[in-house]
């Protein structure tokens, strides 16, 4: 059956059409209507190439949209599926728990480890319980918390990025944001243990570096990794947030531009249709891409750590394409 609850993004209006007629289709069957099985199974292969069609040719904006489907999966679906035996570490031991960012400890693969994510939630009751996944300094003060007892207990780190930028709000400005961030980035640069992140959909600004200076970093294939929101950057070059496609394609966000300049390692495929239609399988390649890189690095003492993370980010600049 079709899903009738999917969420369609404005480039997939027609399909959005087709799958409303497979849906319609599917629904007289049995019911004393004629045969339609091979109206349907017509239908869905012209809707499986339209899809197909529509995904291979996304531009930086498309992509954008993507990174932002409401139904991508999420940190708490990472760590379900990846992580067992997870145990939440809550609180920054400074002033209180953000649920913005989430972590603890738990197995990957057989392995122990410490795990981090952005949680923007699933509904409108998680979603503001978890402001949509813009941290707060507490976050942050949390994330350096769990890397301390990571190093503490010779843990690697995983990190999930998905953030639109950490939360702007004066509370967040007067508890010291922009300071949380850069000690949250300076543990990552600092930890004596292999550390991996994954932009799992957003990754934006310091908000997403605080969590994504690692070893190795790693982007599904229609996420965005950028210094600023495409209607940010409109707004600022041009006073025009309408022009936002414009500043999409011009500060170079997707994963094959980024993978160019080395700012990520790898991109991670995403199943035709992206990773919200396909989450499961999305999710297990994440879990193999992590555990191939997790593996190499695993061979290095803590100074090679530390001297590779610094090396990489040092690299980042000196040699651009075509330059």
């Amino acid at each position: 059956m079709s899903d009738p609850t999917r969420t369609y993004l404005d480039f997939e209006r027609p399909l959005a059409e087709l799958e409303a007629k497979i849906e319609e289709l599917e629904s007289l069957a049995g019911d004393d209507a004629p045969d339609t099985a091979e109206e349907t199974a017509r239908l869905r292969h012209k809707a499986n190439e339209q899809l197909a069609s529509l995904y291979s040719k996304l531009d930086p904006w498309r992509k954008t949209l993507v990174a932002r489907h409401p139904e991508r999966p999420h940190f708490r679906d990472y760590r379900k599926a990846l992580i067992e035996d997870f145990e939440e570490m809550c609180g920054d031991r400074r002033f209180s728990e953000d649920a913005a960012i989430v972590g603890g400890l738990g197995r990957f693969r057989g392995r122990s480890v410490v795990v981090i994510g952005h949680e923007k939630g699933h509904d409108t009751e998680t979603r503001i319980k978890h402001n949509f996944g813009m941290a707060r300094p507490e976050g942050y003060r949390k994330a350096i918390r769990l890397m301390d007892l990571a190093e503490k207990f010779d843990l690697p780190v995983l990190t999930f990025v998905d953030t639109a930028g950490a939360y702007p709000g004066l509370g967040a400005e007067e508890r010291g944001q922009s300071e949380a961030i850069a000690r949250s980035t300076e543990r990552c640069l600092t930890l004596g243990t292999p550390l991996i992140s994954t932009i799992t959909g957003e990754g934006g600004s310091g908000g997403a570096v605080a969590l994504a200076s690692a070893n190795t970093v790693m982007m599904l294939e229609h996420s965005i990794y950028s210094v600023i929101s495409p209607e940010g950057c409109a707004s600022i070059l041009w006073n025009d947030s309408t022009r936002s496609k414009d500043a999409a394609v011009a500060m170079k966000i997707t994963a094959p531009d980024l993978l160019s300049m080395k700012i990520v390692d790898e991109v991670v495929p995403e199943p035709v249709g992206g990773a919200h239609r396909h989450a499961q399988a999305t999710m297990t390649a994440v879990g193999n891409a992590i555990e191939k890189h997790l593996g190499q690095l695993e061979q290095m003492d803590s100074r090679a750590l530390r001297l590779q993370r610094r090396e990489r980010f040092l690299a980042i600049g000196r040699t651009l394409p075509g330059a």
